[in-house]
């Protein structure tokens, strides 16, 4: 139900992104999904990773400060007002996005959306409770 994800910060130089890609690529990590986000003086790259603790701990051994979160992965419908289906019945549980991101199945019409939730059993109850699929880890990561 809660995935764990990596938050990586970088610095916000060239070759910073690279670097860390290719400590995960060394170690035979494959990043099931990722977002960068940005500020003036570094970046927060964010990763949902299978095998996430090796995967943290290749990227402190390769010298990154990295921060392990709780998030909820919930599949949605990959059409317009998909994304707005999700957020009502939360935003009427009176729960904030603090960050999201997503990506597209492209097998079945799905979209997988990776939210960071102020309160994320609270989140849970409310998506389940409108008939939202919130997606377990096999459902994400496969077989």
């Amino acid at each position: 139900m809660k995935l764990q994800q990596l938050s990586v910060f970088l610095e916000n130089k060239p070759g910073s992104l690279k670097k860390s890609l290719a400590v995960l690529a060394d170690a035979k990590i494959n990043i099931s999904t990722l977002a960068l986000a940005e500020t003036k003086d570094y970046g927060i790259l964010r990763l949902v990773i299978k095998d996430w603790e090796k995967a943290k701990s290749a990227l402190e051994q390769g010298g990154f400060t990295v921060r392990q979160t709780e998030v909820l992965a919930v599949e949605v419908e990959d059409r317009p007002g998909g994304l707005a289906t999700v957020l009502a019945p939360v935003e009427a549980a009176g729960v904030n996005v603090e960050y999201m991101y997503a990506y597209s199945t492209g097998t079945k019409a799905k979209a997988v959306l990776i939210f960071r939730f102020s309160d994320l059993d609270k989140a849970i109850a409310a998506l389940k409770g409108a008939g939202m699929n919130v997606l377990e880890n096999l459902q994400v990561f496969g077989p």
